[in-house]
This record gives C-alpha cells, structure tokens and sequence, in this order.
C-alpha cells in the first residue's frame, strides 16, 4: 500500500481486508456519459498503483461490458486487486431490465458468466445487487453460500438491503458487507441498517458517497449533469431536476465554504465525511478519471475535527437535500 492509503478490515465473521478506499467502475461503461473503455482501463491500473485494491463493477453494468473491461484491466494483476462484482439486476445483451432475479439456477449461472467476463478463478465479494421479494432470502443466500463452498466465491454481500432481510440473510451464511447508498445527502441507512449490521459485524460499503457528483461541483444548475447521456439527466434522479436541483446546490455551496477553510476540495471533504463515520466503513467512489481518481485517493488522508463534523452538520442538516435518492424507490428493500 502507499504511505498515505491505509486498509480497513469488511466484516468480523468472514473478513475482509481491502484499501480505505475502493473505485466504483459503473461509469466507465454506462449511465453518466459515453464510454471510453481506454481511460478506464487507465483509471482502474493508476487505482491499483496508488493501493486502491477495491474494485466494484456488476454483470448488469454496460450490460456485462463493465465486467469485461474490469478483466482486461487487472490482467496480470489479479492479486493487487480485490473483486467485486453483483447479480441480480438481469438485464439482456441489449440492456432490456428484466427485473430482479434472486432465484438459486439464476445465482449459479450469473456468477459462472461473471468469472468468464473478469476471466479470474474467482469473485472476492459477490453481491445480491437488489432483493428479489419473490425469492425467500435464505434460497438465495443459500445458493450463494454454495458458491463460497465451490471455491468460486470468497466473501457475501447485500445490496440495499433492509434489516430484516440482512439479519435472514446473515443467518445462514455470514455476510461481509452491506452496500447502499451513504453520504452527506444520503443518510437514512442511520436510523436502523447502520445499527443492524454493526450488531452483526457486517461492513458497509458506500456507494455514490460524492451524491453522484452533486458533492464534487461538477453539476451545475445549467447542466443539471455533466453532458448528453448523462442518466442523472432524467427523471431516474429527482435531486438533479428543478427546485430540488437548485436546493442542493445551495447545500454544496456550504460545503464547500468549509472545504475552502480546510485547503481541500468539497468531494474530498464529502468523502472523508463518510470515512469518518467509523472503521468499517470503506466507500467505493466512482469515476472514470484518472484526476479524479487521484482526488479521491488523497481524500483518505484528509482528517475532520469534531468542530469540521459540527460545521458540516450545521450546512447540510439530515433531512434538508431535496428530491428521492431515485424516482422509483420500489427495487429498494424495506
């Protein structure tokens, strides 16, 4: 590892050591813009160099693309990176939705067709992306579970999952991290997840911990994004649209008014926030960039006082960002 990018240890019943920081490799292929498979390539091996060993893609990402430039970019590195990957969200080479498979044939196959696109041995973290409520938990965990007893799989984690579903899911196999959305805009998770999988040693994996970008200043009210194919363009995200949009902004401008007085940058602020919410926390920040990569690395090393929480507490209360996290919350398990 670098001097300046520490590790943090997911999960206490089955562990897992990774970098403070993890790279989310979703944008790369798909939703927030064109895809240039080169620079992400580039991203993912400038990660690795730096000590990122944490990288997050999903089958349903690109669809499948993004596993295979996650692939072709740890060739000949496999063991400085730490995969992760998710089913679940099944989709048709095409990128027709399908809806949300959790069924066990479907849990056994997604993961033979993940570790040809990676063209690794095996998945170091394999997600359940989204809950299937059609599926009992315990099915599906337990086709996971089968995974890990094949050697295929490593470590089990959840996506958005609720608390009752992750103490099911918990119980018949130990689950190694949660990942949900968390960050200064982001924090209902704190009122009964964050609680449910501290009790059961359960690590969290942030993801979108920058608010998609909101967090950084990249989105400007003229955009509402960041350019043409852009997701966050639509109505898919309530917070870049209209007077919410115009809200939030005003909150990013708080933020930055204390990042300012740091010497940093608003994302790095925002990302050592969500660091500094405990140990066991490790949060995937996505981009394709290599100077935004560097960013977020430098991040980890930037420390909050409890009078920088406080200030930053005071410019963006809990419940003050506007909009839904998305426009149909319905995939979200309650």
């Amino acid at each position: 590892m670098t001097p300046d990018l520490d590790t943090r240890t997911l999960g206490l019943d089955s562990p897992l050591t990774v970098s403070t920081v993890g790279l989310g490799c979703m944008g790369m292929s798909e939703f927030y813009g064109p895809a240039d498979d080169a620079t992400g390539i580039a991203t993912i091996r400038r990660a690795l160099d730096l000590g990122v060993t944490l990288l997050d893609t999903a089958d349903m990402y690109g669809p499948f693309v993004n596993e295979e430039l996650v692939g072709r970019a740890v060739a000949g590195r496999r063991d400085a990176a730490v995969l992760a990957t998710k089913f679940g969200n099944e989709r048709r080479p095409d990128g027709t939705r399908m809806g949300i498979n959790g069924r066990p044939d479907y849990v056994i196959a997604a993961c033979d067709a993940s570790l040809r696109r990676l063209g690794v041995d095996h998945i170091d973290l394999y997600y359940q992306h989204r809950v299937d409520p059609a599926v009992p938990i315990e099915d599906t965990v337990g086709a996971m579970a089968g995974l890990v007893a094949a050697g295929k799989v490593r470590h089990l984690g959840l996506s958005e999952a609720g608390p009752d579903t992750i103490r099911r899911a918990h119980a018949v196999h130990p689950i190694t991290a949660l990942q949900t959305e968390y960050s200064l805009f982001s924090r209902d998770l704190e009122d009964e997840i964050l609680p449910t999988i501290r009790e059961l040693g359960i690590g969290l994996v942030p993801y979108s911990p920058l608010g998609r970008g909101l967090l950084t200043g990249a989105v400007t009210a003229a955009t509402g994004a960041t350019g043409e194919g852009d997701l966050r363009r639509s109505d898919y995200f309530p917070r870049f649209r209209g007077d919410a949009l115009t809200t939030n902004l005003s909150l990013v401008e708080r933020v930055r008014a204390v990042a300012t007085g740091k010497g940093v940058t608003a994302g790095q602020l925002a990302l050592a926030w969500v660091l500094a919410q405990g140990p066991d926390i490790v949060p995937i920040a996505g981009t394709k960039r290599v100077r935004h990569l560097e960013e977020n690395v430098a991040a980890a090393a930037v420390e909050l006082t409890a009078a920088d929480l406080e200030a930053l507490a005071a410019a963006v209360p809990r419940d003050a960002v506007a909009g839904a996290r998305y426009g149909d919350m319905s995939s979200i398990d309650g």
